[in-house]
């Protein structure tokens, strides 16, 4: 009688466990939808952010692992300090079909905010492109601006 328990035991246990797994993938996934989506504040200002002189190269790492550089500027042409611009990082493969989309951050929160009028340069790193990606420079969207 004493096994009879131990497997129900170990069901309601998985059945837990699983529940919780499924609860959390959804729970991650609407948290990520809500950032996903610019507030109307941010999205009347991101036609004042300006990416410039973005360029992609792949380097070598000592440990002979290639990561692909994204390089470039961001510059506020508005009137507004920024504090922190994530973007959306989409990379496809040969036939346009998407094979990773990465959030990135490319003004980190900090002591000193993106001024008006300012440029920076920003670098994004990436280790972790399928074999799919067609080597083409990802799509980059502004996911996230926020202020002061």
């Amino acid at each position: 009688m004493g096994s009879k328990y131990i497997v129900a035991y170990v069901l309601a246990a998985m059945l837990l466990i699983g529940g919780g797994v499924v609860w959390y993938s959804e729970h991650s996934a609407a948290t990520e939808a809500a950032r996903s989506v610019l507030t109307p504040e941010a999205k009347a200002y991101v036609h004042y952010l300006q990416l410039n002189d973005v360029t992609m190269k792949a380097a070598e790492t000592y440990i002979k692992q290639t990561v692909t550089e994204i390089n470039g500027k961001i510059t506020n042409t508005g009137n507004r300090p920024v504090n922190s611009v994530e973007v959306f990082c989409s990379f496809r493969d040969a036939y346009g079909q998407l094979v990773l989309r990465q959030r990135s951050s490319i003004v980190r929160q900090g002591p000193a905010p993106l001024k008006p009028g300012e440029t920076r340069t920003f670098r994004l790193a990436f280790d972790n492109l399928p074999d799919s990606w067609n080597n083409q420079m990802p799509q980059l969207v502004i996911a996230h601006i926020g202020f002061d």
